[in-house]
């Protein structure tokens, strides 16, 4: 897919740098949680290498078992911390406790899919291991 500018890129460009299909950004873009930059005037949609940041932290998201209102809620958290207007003490408070929170809770799943990688790697050296006391050397 070809860049229509230095600056956005069509659908196809963005599914590949994110890895993320094409149904699935519409499907972002349904929910609220990415808007496209621009359109063409064909009405393509048009993204900009701030889109493809946020489409990233979504796909991060993903598989730590965030939902969509959770990603909606930090997204919103950090599109505020980085608007370029400073928040009030209290609200630029709160907005860093969110993220702080998130990054928790991240942190704890990466240590919990940690734990089942383990398992799975010590399962699949066990089935290799019972393989190779079955097969017969060869002569």
């Amino acid at each position: 897919m070809r860049t229509v500018s230095s600056e956005h890129m069509q659908i196809g460009e963005v599914a590949a740098r994110t890895e993320l299909s094409l149904r699935t950004i519409r499907h972002y873009e349904e929910t609220g949680l990415v808007t496209p930059s621009a359109r063409s005037r064909g009405g393509f949609r048009l993204y900009t290498e701030a889109d493809v940041a946020r489409l990233m932290v979504i796909r991060r998201m993903k598989p730590l078992g965030f939902t969509l209102d959770e990603m909606r809620d930090l997204l919103g958290a950090l599109d505020r911390l980085d608007d370029g207007e400073e928040p009030a003490p209290g609200e630029r408070d709160e907005l860093l406790d969110r993220v702080r929170a998130y990054e928790r809770s991240a942190a704890e799943q990466v240590a919990k899919l940690r734990v089942q990688l383990a398992r799975a790697e010590e399962f699949a050296l066990t089935l290799r291991t019972r393989l190779d006391r079955s097969v017969p050397p060869e002569a």
